[in-house]
């Protein structure tokens, strides 16, 4: 999962992050203020903001990269039914870390351009320059070694500012976070140790005391297809839907290998183009893997939106 070693090659420009730059530097670009005053600030912890965790999406994401050049940032790609987790392990290390936290099904952008596959995924930024770390989510001795040695990566070029986190911690805790409901909880920890079979069983156990549970529904929809891309080949499954333009179940498999990187308007389109040619029983397949996406990416979405209309077109 975790690269074996990190060395100063390990940053390298195949990860194309100029245009979230651009997007940042833009006066118009959607990233908070203080992210924006950070990275146009001369280096040094006063001039970081306060905290370590920062949600971000294609808009803001310009703005963590600009703050990787004074601190090491670790970014998390998650989706629905899948949370961050690396929040309170980056927060240990008092400063010396920032996490980014990146929906990718909702920052497409950001996604492509880390070349995410499937989440959760994990990737880290020295100095604007990118690191590919793991793919899933290790244990926690594992996730530390990986992050100490970004650490050293960093201090090897230079990156060693440390965010000024006193403020947030003397601030008192806006609120108890609630705990999640049981079978969210056991299907969040099967998740964690990556036994999704587990994970989906408990989604199904808190639909059927409960059809009107929407976060079971869309956490059901995600752990669906982690258990579909488990172990899949994804040059195999593009080479084969690229040989059969029109088999449902090809199409199936790379639509699912295009949502979990976040390339939500490409599944959409590969699908309601097969539809209309597919038999009866490939069509119903087709349409309820549509609305198992719908739950993915966001009933309000405008993707969704869009897609859920034309295949109403394609029914009716």
């Amino acid at each position: 999962m975790s690269d074996p070693g990190l060395s100063p090659a390990t940053l390298r420009g195949a990860v194309d992050l100029s245009s979230l730059v651009r997007a940042a530097q833009s006066p118009s670009a959607g990233a908070p203020a203080s992210a924006r005053s950070a990275a146009a600030a001369p280096g040094g912890a006063g001039a970081l903001p306060a905290g370590v965790v920062h949600e971000v999406d294609d808009a803001s994401f310009g703005s963590i990269v600009e703050l990787s050049r004074t601190v090491p940032v670790i970014v998390e790609f998650y989706a629905a039914g899948i949370e961050p987790v690396l929040g309170p392990i980056i927060a240990s290390y008092g400063g010396r870390l920032a996490l980014a936290t990146v929906d990718g099904n909702r920052s497409p952008q950001a996604a492509r351009a880390f070349q995410v596959q499937q989440v959760p995924a994990v990737a880290g930024l020295v100095g604007a320059q990118p690191l590919q770390l793991f793919v899933g989510m290790p244990g926690e001795a594992e996730v530390r070694q990986v992050l100490d040695q970004v650490l050293e990566l960093a201090a090897q070029h230079g990156v060693t500012g440390t965010l000024d986190v006193a403020a947030t911690e003397a601030e008192p805790a806006e609120s108890v976070e609630q705990p999640l409901p049981p079978l969210h909880q056991a299907a969040y920890d099967a998740i964690s140790e990556g036994n999704f079979a587990a994970a989906a069983e408990a989604y199904r156990t808190a639909i059927a005391q409960n059809p009107r549970d929407t976060e079971a529904v869309a956490g059901l929809a995600q752990v669906s297809l982690l258990l579909r891309l488990d172990g899949a080949d994804a040059t195999a499954v593009r080479a084969a839907a690229a040989a059969a333009l029109d088999d449902v179940d090809a199409q199936l498999a790379v639509a699912d290998l295009d949502v979990s990187g976040g390339h939500v308007d490409d599944a959409f389109a590969r699908l309601l183009r097969v539809f209309p040619g597919a038999d009866a029983e490939g069509r119903a397949v087709i349409r309820a893997r549509l609305l198992e996406y719908f739950e993915i990416v966001g009933a309000d979405d405008p993707r969704t939106v869009a897609a859920r209309r034309a295949l109403t077109n394609l029914l009716y």
